[in-house]
């Protein structure tokens, strides 16, 4: 009998063992059923020290929640839990009471995130349900923040992004929520609301079907701007994975305030909190694009006030905009652009475009200030004459030009130029590039009157002081095009001709004022196929008789033989080396200087009639003053022979020297004109072989 008895206590082992388990599962099964009502406490103290943060579990239903349900939990497939109330402690570092505080909650956690929670990463939700809401969110400069739980420290670098926690699912009926982001300057108290949507009604299109809709206010500060927002999102939220390509957007719209810019915007985003990827329709306006650019770190230009309408879509670190129509003061643009934020300095990238451009809407980009409006205009044209000054001397920016690069393709169809005095550019296109805080303007070309301007500017911000570069040629320039000239009917234009040269200047200085009292580089330019007024030579002449003839049987257009200006640049001031305009009766001498650094003129015009005989050399005309208030004069005394060949010489002998550089080109148009310079000089060396002998004493 002894064998059998191995077999038999075997099969009891077996027996009890599977006795135990069964006992198990249906304990677990019981457990599961009436949701583990006494593990209130230790699940409380694990999840305590899993997350190293005093976690507060209710086990039944207080005074303050009595309709809400006891305590349950259930471990399979998960941890999910519904409590009366639910409490999350504030980290050691906080001084708020709590983190979060919610009632009537049901949460359920995967346990992989947990772990990961536990490891440092961000914590997530798969799914949280609350009657109510309480919630402190921090972030320290330092980069600690309060959804960061576990043991890891927070990053050294404060700059590294801190996401706040994901959701897999969110529906809260009633909850307030502040937040505080030292690196973002935020300081923002937001209010929750869930409410049901009435049957047809929509929050955006191409989304889930929703069945409510969430609410949030939101008032404060955002990088240091006021902030108002009013913002509706679908109550379920997407789950967000690793690979969230296959999440289902949900329908947003937002309406904020943030400092002076409004911002309206429908679309669908694939998670709200996080604000990673979103697309959708967007109108904004303000009174300057910098308004824009300052609650969301990109550097714009500061501008004359506008509105903009058009597409945009978000992808982690990069945003995509589509621009339909944007209107800045009576600028009309539009444009497509791209801007990487994930670089270690931001790039805006795309092409602008538009129908029209008026500099006066861009003045604060250079240093003026916007086209006043009616209300306005009168006391800024009074500040402008107190001052005496016209030139613009607003700082530029230079630490914004160092925040970010840019490289954008621009063709607008016509500049204003702010002025009554000058056509407009028609078209005008260049490539903008921003690297480093170096702003370039290159493949700069213009066109104007038949003729066009091309060139390449640098504005180099790296240092505290700009320094600027210019490389400019124009050709063909019709100035009786260009130029305003108004004029009587049948009256010739008072200048006519095809305007060339080129201008190459440097400066420096932190606005456009002290760079153009800077500069220093060279300046000339010619006249082909020209004509002048004939009665504004001789007024210039002071030749009262012509003049009065001119008046009686009206004006007539003198042929332009020689007109030539050749300024040499220094300091700010303009001087010419060699400024003549020679025409079949006479020729116009121009000497002395222009300052841009004071705003000051000193000019002399010297006519000479066609003989070049010094004893018929007239009395200079004198331009004095500032350039706000400039004052014509005779000069005083009277102009003997040898004064005057003294006084024709000193201009004629830079103009000699002028000569050979004078391009001909490939023209009968060029060649005539240089052949009549080389005649001016002819005569001009003759008046040099007969000046009048020095007075012996």
């Amino acid at each position: 009998m002894k064998p059998l008895a191995m077999p038999t206590t075997r099969r009891r082992r077996w027996r009890t063992a599977g006795a135990v388990l069964l006992g198990v599962l249906v304990a677990g099964g019981i457990g599961e059923w009436l949701g583990w009502p006494f593990l209130a406490a230790p699940l409380q103290n694990a999840l305590s020290s899993a997350l190293d943060r005093r976690i507060t579990i209710d086990s039944a239903a207080s005074p303050q929640t009595p309709d809400a349900p006891g305590f349950q939990v259930r471990f399979l497939g998960g941890l999910r839990l519904t409590t009366p109330r639910l409490e999350i402690a504030a980290p050691t570092w906080s001084t708020t009471p709590h983190m979060l505080v919610a009632q009537g909650v049901a949460l359920e956690l995967r346990y992989v995130d947990l772990w990961r929670a536990y490891r440092g990463q961000p914590v997530r939700i798969e799914s949280l349900q609350a009657r109510t809401l309480d919630g402190n969110l921090e972030r320290q400069a330092d980069g600690r923040a309060s959804w960061q739980f576990g043991s890891k420290p927070a990053s050294d670098t404060p700059t590294e992004r801190t996401r706040l926690p994901l959701f897999g699912q969110l529906l809260v009926n009633d909850g307030v929520v502040r937040y505080k982001d030292a690196p973002l300057g935020a300081d923002l108290q937001a209010t929750i609301s869930l409410a049901q949507l009435a049957p047809g009604d929509a929050v955006g299109s191409h989304t889930q079907v929703p069945t409510s809709v969430l609410k949030v206010q939101a008032d404060g500060r955002y990088r240091n701007q006021p902030l108002k927002i009013m913002l509706a999102t679908t109550a379920v939220l997407p789950s967000t994975e690793t690979d969230d390509t296959q999440a289902l957007p949900v329908a947003l719209a937002l309406d904020a305030t943030v400092g002076r810019a409004q911002l309206v915007f429908k679309g669908s985003a694939k998670d709200v909190l996080q604000s990673d990827t979103f697309a959708g329709r967007f109108s904004i306006k303000g009174p300057s694009l910098a308004a824009v650019g300052d609650p969301v770190g990109v550097t714009l230009p500061t501008t004359a006030a506008f509105r903009s309408e058009g597409s945009l879509v978000k992808q982690g670190n990069t945003w995509q905009v589509v621009v339909d129509d944007a209107t800045v003061g009576a600028s009309r643009l539009k444009g497509a652009f791209t801007y990487d934020a994930g670089r270690s300095t931001p790039l805006l990238s795309g092409r602008l475009g538009g129908n029209r451009l008026l500099l006066a809407d861009l003045g604060p980009v250079v240093g003026t200030t916007p086209a006043a409006t009616a209300d306005t205009a009168e006391p800024l044209q009074v500040k402008a004459r107190g001052k005496g000054r016209v030139l613009p001397d607003r700082p530029f920016d230079l630490p914004a030009m160092r925040a970010m690069d840019a490289n954008v393709l621009i063709d607008i169809g016509e500049v204003d130029l702010n002025t009554k005095l000058l056509q407009p550019l028609k078209p005008l296109s260049l490539h903008l590039q921003l690297v480093g805080g170096v702003l370039t303007l290159r493949d700069l070309v213009a066109r104007t009157a038949q003729g066009q301007l091309r060139g390449d500017l640098t504005l180099d911000g790296r240092a505290a002081t700009a320094l600027w570069n210019a490389d400019l040629r124009w050709d063909g320039v019709r100035l009786e095009q260009w130029l305003q000239q108004t004029r009587a009917k049948g009256l010739p234009p008072y200048v006519a001709g095809k305007l060339q040269g080129r201008a190459v200047l440097t400066g420096q200085g932190r606005s456009t004022a002290e760079i153009l009292a800077s500069l220093k580089g060279q300046f000339r330019t010619e006249l082909r196929d020209g004509a002048v007024s004939h009665l504004g030579v001789e007024l210039a002449g002071i030749d009262l008789a012509e003049s009065l003839g001119m008046l009686i049987k009206g004006d007539d257009a003198l042929p332009v033989q020689c007109a030539v200006a050749d300024l040499a640049v220094a300091g700010g001031v303009f001087r010419p080396r060699a400024m003549v305009v020679d025409t079949a009766d006479s020729a116009v001498w121009v000497d002395g200087s222009l300052s841009l650094a004071t705003e000051e003129m000193d000019l002399r015009a010297v006519v000479v009639p066609k003989d070049f005989s010094p004893l018929t050399l007239r009395t200079p005309l004198r331009v004095r003053g500032t350039f706000s208030d400039p004052q014509t004069s005779l000069e005083k005394g009277p102009l003997g022979a040898k004064v005057a060949a003294a006084v024709l010489l000193g201009l004629v002998n830079p103009f000699a020297a002028l000569i050979p550089f004078i391009d001909i080109g490939d023209n009968k148009e060029a060649e005539r004109d240089a052949v009549g310079c080389q005649g001016l000089k002819q005569r001009v060396a003759a008046v040099a072989a007969t000046r009048p002998p020095a007075v012996k004493k």
